[in-house]
């Protein structure tokens, strides 16, 4: 594939020599933030020393004291609180987390995760009757809620008191609850609007601990709004920053049992673990309970004490997502036909697939899969109880959520947000919804948005490397959605020793530019490798990684896409 390389340029040199005064980091970290957008060294230094001072009062976020009043008022009272969440990460750990701190202060608490096959997603009549069976009288919803209209009408006629948590986008009315804890309600004055469901009940807990003077015990919960966060894709900035900082701190220090399985099973060791091994290789554990069986095991493992028990059940969701990776890659292998065929003559700006035999368990992996592969925004359904159910995936300037708001004449249920959402529909209504669907993606997505493109931090020769350049870099991490990586670009580079290929398209190399020599390895680029060994001098854009195990680590640089030189 071929990017269009866009590099910024737009440093100006005071503003630069400020940074490097004022923060006393190197050059190319100070362009890095410029670029970033962080210009001002107060504003640097709080992005670069995620603080828990930072983070804003739980109580700014509209209906909270009402909501936390109400909670007391379950504990003091003996209520019992039924708790229901998602199937994925998000929807998992908080869950988990609200239902363990919950315990904690004396309340008992049931929790409900819904079948994806037969119950599909978000709060449900048969959820609200169970918890009217067990004695309930109050209903929590984490991750989901915030368009449950005929549910919280059920609920209110049951006598049940019913609070949302959620973080996806409200409609233009909202669901008849006792409250509704969302940062992106319209007239919630909360300062950060991007948080996960995990973040919002995080601030739910926050405020009940403030209300108990539980003090700092609170913030043990952090590990899982990390993961919660990371898998999630929320913009890795402000206050989720935080967030995700301590929580990864938590993680690396003392995890908790359910997380150290997972730990074992993916190979990680604790005190190594950065935010990119969360999303590719922790999640997606979590994820695999729900993917193809049943998401309670998720909840299970990470409130587990018995580090013997979350252990088993680590390796019985590693199992799952061994046979999760075979169903993806088949609907994958099953779904590139009819997207090569729908968008061969450049008619198309968008993908809606139906077929009734893929997994409802993977379709969201399939689609994300094909919004890389085609840079289109991809709906992929398959057929539950006589339904179209799928997931929908989008590109960055394309609101896939707006778009199925526009057109939810169509839609039974859905939810979601800009980049990602869930849906179901009428079979019979697939090709009317994808035609209009496509319509709007063709008004709206132009040329240039088709082309793919990377986006470069700036220029960085090799006699810069150095590890107090790596140690620097890295004080910009947790990265993530919205705060990727720092990209750089090196000109006029060539290979010392040819290549090395590890599989069939990954290969290493020896770099070198003006008599600077460093390691080089360029994932999933095998295709380039002949401009590496045509004789002729290259540029690279690339990461840099620190290799090598302990404290002591060699940088390496990690190649995300070669050109020849001009």
């Amino acid at each position: 594939m071929t990017f269009h390389w866009r590099i910024g340029e737009n440093f100006d040199d005071a503003t630069v020599q400020n940074l490097i005064k004022s923060l006393r980091v190197p050059k190319s970290l100070a362009k890095v933030l410029i670029n970033r957008g962080l210009t001002e060294p107060e504003a640097a230094r709080k992005y670069l020393n995620p603080s828990k001072s930072d983070l804003y009062d739980p109580f700014l976020m509209l209906q909270m004291e009402e909501t936390v009043d109400r909670i007391i008022k379950a504990r003091d009272d003996k209520e019992i609180v039924w708790v229901h969440g998602d199937y994925d990460a998000d929807g998992t750990s908080s869950v988990a987390m609200l239902t363990d701190f919950l315990k904690s202060i004396g309340i008992k608490v049931y929790y409900y995760i819904p079948d994806r096959f037969t119950e599909g997603f978000g709060l449900s009549e048969s959820s609200i009757n169970k918890a009217k069976n067990v004695g309930a009288s109050l209903v929590i919803s984490v991750d989901v809620g915030i368009t449950a209209f005929p549910q919280a009408l059920f609920a209110k006629k049951l006598g049940l008191d019913l609070i949302i948590c959620d973080h996806h986008e409200p409609n233009e009315r909202e669901p008849e609850a006792y409250s509704i804890l969302d940062p992106l309600r319209p007239n919630c004055k909360y300062p950060f609007k991007n948080l996960s469901a995990s973040g919002v009940v995080f601030k739910l807990i926050q405020a009940i601990g403030q209300k108990l003077n539980l003090g700092d015990s609170v913030y043990s919960y952090l590990d899982l709004v990390a993961i919660a966060s990371i898998s999630d894709m929320v913009p890795m900035m402000d206050e989720n920053r935080v967030l995700v900082h301590y929580g990864v701190k938590n993680i690396n220090e003392n995890p908790r049992p359910g997380i150290r399985g997972l730990l074992y099973c993916t190979g990680l060791e604790k005190g190594e673990v950065l935010s990119t091994n969360i999303v590719y290789a922790m999640a997606p554990l979590i994820n695999a309970a729900g993917r193809l069986g049943d998401a309670n095991r998720s909840v299970e493992m990470l409130l587990q004490k018995d580090v013997n028990f979350a252990f088993r059940i680590a390796q019985e969701l590693e199992e799952e997502n061994r046979r999760r990776r075979l169903l993806d890659q088949q609907v994958f292998d099953e779904a590139l036909p009819y997207a090569e065929e729908y968008l061969r003559f450049g008619k198309h700006r968008s993908l809606v697939l139906h077929n009734s035999s893929w997994h409802a368990g993977v379709i969201g992996i399939v689609a994300s899969r094909l919004v890389d592969k085609y840079k289109v925004p991809t709906i992929l359904l398959t057929t539950i109880d006589g339904l179209a159910k799928g997931s929908a995936r989008s590109i960055n300037n394309f609101d896939i959520y707006s778009a199925l708001k526009k057109y939810d004449n169509f839609l039974i249920e859905y939810g979601g947000h800009r980049h990602a959402a869930g849906l179901t529909l009428k079979v019979e209504d697939i090709p009317e919804f994808r035609e209009r669907i496509d319509d709007l993606a063709l008004n709206q997505i132009t040329e240039e948005m088709l082309q793919p493109e990377i986006s470069i931090d700036c220029e960085l020769n090799f006699n810069e490397l150095s590890p107090v350049l790596l140690n620097s870099l890295n004080m910009m991490a947790p990265f993530g959605f919205s705060n990727d990586r720092p990209l750089f670009i090196a000109r006029n580079v060539k290979s010392i020793n040819g290549v090395k290929f590890i599989g069939n398209n990954t290969f290493k190399f020896r770099a070198m530019q003006n008599n600077f020599v460093i390691d080089a390895i360029a994932p999933m680029l095998g295709n380039k490798a002949n401009l590496i060994t045509n004789g002729k001098t290259f540029s690279i854009i690339y990461t840099i990684d620190g290799i090598g195990q302990g404290a002591i680590k060699f940088p390496q640089i990690n190649i995300k896409d070669i050109a020849p030189n001009d």
